[in-house]
């Protein structure tokens, strides 16, 4: 899994980069209480807002990590947000990318790199 400043995380497996929101950004969200996932097949640029999720607090825009085609979004989101709640970094995923710019990845933090930057706040 890499990591951006904004709290997304991504993981990358052949050309498909999934991606969600950290646990750390999604605790200092509070419980989220609704999504809109981006349409699918929609082509996306790296750090382009195309999720927005509503938490009581606030609501802030997801945006993807990687350059692509939208392939995938995780629609069980829409029916119950459980897993995002519970367990972002893993069921709580939230779209699939078709990556076209796999060199985009070397922008993004690892998880020790991640850790240390939320630690100094």
């Amino acid at each position: 899994m890499k990591f951006s400043n904004t709290h997304e995380w991504v993981e990358i497996k052949n050309d498909i980069a999934t991606t969600g929101i950290s646990n750390f950004g999604r605790m200092h969200l509070g419980e989220i209480v609704n999504i809109k996932l981006p349409e699918m097949n929609r082509e996306v640029k790296k750090n382009e807002a195309v999720c927005i999720l509503e938490s009581n607090k606030t609501a802030i825009d997801v945006h993807s990590l990687m350059s692509g085609k939208i392939v995938q979004v995780n629609e069980n989101l829409y029916k119950d947000l459980k897993d995002l709640n519970a367990s972002p970094e893993e069921k709580g995923w939230l779209f699939k990318v078709k990556i076209t710019k796999p060199k985009e990845e070397e922008d993004l933090m690892t998880l020790d790199e991640y850790e240390k930057k939320v630690s100094k706040g």
